[in-house]
């Protein structure tokens, strides 16, 4: 059909039907009002359908014969969403239409010739019904003319599958229901000699010739009988049709798209080939690595990658992935080792429909990857979960139809595998994928990692696990521990280029060189005395030989360092610098005022202007995500920052300067330097990427061996951590039952990553010592109770089980070192819990170790003489109890001295601490009274902003400022966010980039998804029938 409007001519066939519809509105004579001999006559409908843009017109024109309605119970719907009761409504058309058609006779009657026979046999009045349907409007319209003509027959025109695409769904769904059950309806209407039994039977085929002479046994149109009943049906149909159309109006059912129901059956076509050729082993994979070509244009349409990288595309087709081994990868930092995981993990969603978890290290970096692949889930239809903070669901929805996509910490990853296998349903997921993998080497967020991977690997054989770093050295005991293939490569999108300065001059690193550099050239700059001063380790002429064109990075040892470092440069740059982007820098420090009421830090002030911000933990969240968004979209052009910023966020620069060889106090690692210099060079951007390490001659000798010697080895933390390593472990196995007795858990702790390098790290003890030595621990603690079990002809075995408070420890992730005193604690505050404000719950979800950090100030509160712990923790308490009445970090942080980065990171932790303490009271009965008040006080320590902005600061990505932002625009809901039009947000909302608005969008709609399949869920929970039913269990047993 052409979009300009071709008009296609349709032959309208007599139809039998099996009851009265809309056409018994407009009914025609019958076969005893027709005069024989006439010659049968097709009328001929006209449908023109015009197509604009997404919008539908069309226009039905057909001629029919009309008179008097003798029946109006049809109870088809034909209206489209036009439900208005007014008085130009289409219900009040039909109402004049009916009118005009009662008189119609009169009209005709000849007052000296006609009897009241003759007029209901004489000529009848022929109108010409023109339908037309624009979007979801029909509009009806008559114009009356008069024809002399005989044996005409009733012609009804049915909506066609083609005029109910932009039908509201409703009304589809009705016309479906009615079309099932008149088929009784017409049944016994056919038996009965009524006016009503005369039906057209639904189809194409002609009406044969003597179809009408079954029907000639009619009521009198004219009588006065019938006038009276006409007018009674009349009163019913429109009753009926006013009551339909309500209910039609209320009804929540989807609007019907034909193209979106062609993409998604193309879609599902697509993923059931792949998922065969995943099956098979076959080497063809398909459009997309065994993936539906949609996926790749999403790539293209989302993340602009059109092509993949020559080792990616073999990682992927190693055998090892094709067999679904474990898999272990190392690539230098941005060669684009999470593309490769991504795939992998749309292959587990999408072709072997099974659940997913991505492991990473910081709640940043979760958002970050939750916000890009939000817009992947919405269109391949699968959830992304959260699970970071406070937020995350134990144990996870089951969900039967799409399957989740679960990114999380190491921390709530650890309690997300813990609720599967506690639930039985650790075999859903299908695959776990570990980025950064070389943290398991790290204290005690090492220890839960391998504790994690260790339980994966013992409770569920068909759970894949694919780990992946850019500093791994120690390959073989990880490739041992997880059972896994190994895979490496030292390609590099960008190269990489590193130098070394001592004084004036600077140096190549060249491993083939004799003292591992070679001379490349004299720092060229002319600096004044007070400069030289200033800046003896000439930072300003390394930073201005790349900026503002380019992007610069420079690590310092510490926050304070960095503040005086972004102030120096500033003071000594041309005022030339100012005028670059000079309008989008002071949208930046207005938007800092706005998300900060009204409070901009002096330094950040002064150094904007100039392109020039700082970066640490002293920022806030909302701070901090602002100036990375400027700092991405080149308005800011140098960072001075610290080495957290090396394992954060994603923020590649030209130029990366290490101001110093030393993390804090500490000389820098190897790992940390290659994670540092890893940030120069960006994909797509630069064409080269370039690293310079400024020195001193007294640390010369300790550079050169840092640049020359391999990677640290990675070193399982599981016994050093004690209270949150090996028995936190012990104590998760006995609460899970997947080892109880003393063999299990020490064969299962030979499987672990310690049980590996047992031969390296242990000198004294050994590993069945030390499993003894902490199940003792944990039964003297009152965690543990110990059963003894008789064999005969053998040894006396142990077997433990754990007590109630050892679960609640456990299943609230709570240290174990402070889970006796969180029990004391928590039953004195039964004692007078005071209710009158939140003081005492807050000071009850207080974390434990940052009191340890806190320096009071005893200048604001008097000095008092009792546990100094008990008094910090109290100061904290008085700290966030201050900051949940104000909401306002600025003016909390000058009240009580502190910086306000710490102020933020105490509100996170006590939040991520409220939720363990809600977990652990919910499994002692005696704490009933906590669950309610706590979960509340952890929902206000989560997002500590006005109650009216909570549902949109749920969408990942969104905090205070972006959130009061919406809600001042008028987004005030989830589902207002979810609707959102991208390019309306950008023109709406202040310094928001498309792809922010777009990933904002997505994420809410994805959000506003889960919701909806969780309460769908739990609807058809309630209605299932239980399979230990009584009726069907005794009729089973009598079968």
């Amino acid at each position: 059909m052409d979009e300009g409007g071709a008009r296609i001519r349709r032959r309208v066939r007599v139809r039998q039907r099996s009851r009265p519809g809309l056409g018994s509105v407009f009914a025609a004579p019958t076969a005893a009002e027709l005069e024989p001999g006439d010659e049968e006559e097709e009328e001929e409908g006209e449908l023109k359908e015009t197509v604009v843009g997404s919008r539908r017109e069309k226009t039905v024109e057909v001629e029919v014969e009309v008179e008097p309605a003798q029946n109006n119970d049809s109870e088809e719907d034909m209206f489209g969403d036009y439900d208005s009761f007014a008085e130009n409504s289409f219900l009040a058309q039909v109402d004049d239409l009916e009118q005009q058609y009662m008189q119609v006779p009169q009209l005709r009657k000849h007052a000296s010739d006609l009897t009241i026979k003759d007029l209901c046999s004489g000529s009848i009045k022929h109108n010409k019904l023109s339908i037309t349907t624009v979007g979801n409007f029909t509009e009806l319209k008559v114009d009356e003319h008069t024809k002399n003509q005989s044996r005409h027959k009733d012609v009804f025109i049915e909506p066609e599958p083609d005029l109910l695409y932009d039908v509201p769904s409703s009304q589809v769904l009705y016309f479906e229901n009615l079309q099932n059950s008149s088929n009784d309806l017409g049944d016994q209407s056919t038996k009965e000699k009524d006016w009503n039994s005369f039906s057209h039977k639904i189809g194409n085929e002609e009406l044969p010739q003597n179809s009408t002479e079954h029907h000639q046994q009619i009521d009198d149109p004219c009588s006065k009988v019938g006038t009276s009943s006409e007018e009674n049906r009349r009163k019913s149909l429109k009753e009926h049709l006013k009551s339909a159309m309500t209910g039609n109006a209320k009804a929540q059912t989807p609007v019907f798209s034909r193209t979106k129901q062609l993409k998604e059956t193309l879609l599902s076509e697509e993923i059931n080939v792949a998922k065969k050729a995943i099956e098979s082993s076959s080497d063809d994979l398909g459009p997309f690595y065994s993936l539906p070509t949609k996926v790749r244009d999403l790539y293209v349409q989302f993340k602009g990658i059109e092509k993949l990288y020559e080792w990616q595309h073999t990682c992927l087709t190693l055998n090892s992935v094709q067999e679904r081994k474990n898999l272990i990868y190392s690539l230098p930092t941005s060669g684009g080792k999470t593309l490769v995981a991504e795939i992998l993990m749309l292959q587990e969603l999408l072709c072997r429909r099974r659940d997913v978890l991505m492991i990473l290290p910081y709640v940043a970096i979760v958002q970050e990857k939750i916000s890009g692949l939000s817009s992947f889930g919405i269109e391949l239809g699968f959830f992304v979960e959260e699970y970071a903070g406070s937020k995350g669901k134990f144990p996870p929805i089951k969900r039967r139809g799409k399957k989740s996509l679960y990114i999380a910490t190491i921390e709530k990853g650890n309690s997300l595998v813990n609720s599967l296998i506690e639930t039985g349903r650790i075999s859903s997921l299908g695959l776990v994928v570990v980025d950064e993998l070389h943290m398991i080497g790290e204290g005690s967020r090492g220890a839960i990692l391998e504790m994690t991977l260790a339980k994966v690997l013992y409770t569920s054989k068909t759970t894949q696990i694919i780990g992946m770093s850019a500093t791994l050295t120690n390959v073989e005991d990880l490739q041992k521990f997880l059972q896994a293939e190994y895979y490496t490569s030292q390609f590099r999108p960008v190269e990489l280029k590193e130098y070394l300065k001592i004084n004036d001059a600077i140096y190549e690193v060249d491993s083939k060189a004799e003292n591992g550099m070679t001379f490349s050239r004299l720092l060229n700059c002319q600096y004044s005395d007070t400069l030289k001063k200033m800046d003896p380790d000439h930072l300003v002429a390394l930073a201005t030989e790349v900026i503002p064109n380019h992007s610069c990075l420079v690590f310092c040892p510490t926050k304070k360092n960095c503040e005086n470092v972004a102030e120096m440069i500033c003071r000594f740059l041309s005022k030339q610098y100012l005028k670059h982007r000079e309008k989008e820098k002071h949208e930046v420090i207005k938007n800092l005022k706005n998300i900060s009421s009204g409070n901009l830090c002096p330094i950040l002030k002064r150094t904007i202007p100039f392109g020039v911000a700082y970066h640490h933990s002293g920022l806030t969240s909302d701070e901090r995500k602002l100036l990375e968004e400027a700092y991405s979209t080149g308005v800011l052009c140098l960072f001075t920052c610290t080495s957290t910023l090396a394992a954060g966020v994603n923020l590649p620069a030209r130029r990366v300067i290490l101001r110093a060889p030393y993390v804090a106090k500490e000389f820098l690692k190897r790992n940390q330097y290659k994670q540092m210099i890893g940030r120069a060079g960006r994909a797509g951007i630069d064409s080269i990427g370039e690293s310079i390490l400024i020195l001193q001659e007294k640390d010369k000798q300790q550079v050169l061996e840092l640049i020359s010697r391999p990677l640290e080895n990675c070193y399982s933390h599981l016994v050093q951590e004690f209270t949150k390593g090996i028995q936190t472990l012990f104590l998760s196995l006995i609460g899970l039952k997947i080892a109880t007795n003393l063999d299990d858990i020490y064969h299962f702790m030979c499987g672990t990553f310690f049980g590996v390098q047992q031969k390296i790290l242990l000198q004294e003890k050994s590993l069945w010592d030390i499993t003894i030595e902490s199940l003792r621990y944990l039964t003297e603690k009152g965690l543990l109770q110990k059963d003894t079990i008789d064999k005969p002809k053998e040894e006396i075995q142990y077997s433990f089980h754990i007590t109630k408070l050892g679960r609640a420890s456990f299943k609230g992730t709570i240290d174990l070192a402070y889970c006796n005193i969180l029990y004391r604690d928590l039953k004195k505050g039964l004692e007078g819990l005071v209710l009158e404000s939140l003081l005492h719950l807050i000071y009850l979800t207080t974390p434990y170790d940052m009191a340890s950090c806190c320096d009071p100030d005893w200048m604001i509160y008097f000095r008092q003489k009792v546990d100094k712990d008990i008094v910090n923790r109290l100061y904290l308490s008085f700290v966030l109890y201050t900051l949940l009445k104000e909401t306002n970090i600025w003016s909390v942080s000058e009240k009580f001295n502190m910086p306000r980065g710490y102020i933020q990171s105490l509100l996170t932790g006590a939040a991520s601490f409220s939720s363990c303490v809600l977990h652990f009271c919910e499994e002692l009965e005696e704490f009933w009274v906590y669950r309610a008040l706590l979960v509340e006080l952890t929902k206000k320590l989560t997002y500590c902003v006005k109650a009216e902005l909570i549902p949109l600061m749920e969408v990942t990505g969104v905090l205070e400022g972006r959130a009061k932002q919406l809600y001042n625009a008028g987004y005030k809901s989830l589902t207002h966010l979810a609707n959102a039009n991208p390019e309306v947000l950008i023109r709406t909302i202040d310094h928001l980039s498309r792809h922010q608005a777009k990933q904002m969008v997505s994420s809410a709609k994805m959000l506003l998804h889960e919701k909806a399949e969780a309460l769908q869920e739990e609807v058809e929970e309630l209605l299932r029938l239980p399979s230990d039913f009584p009726s069907i269990a005794a009729s089973s047993e009598k079968a």
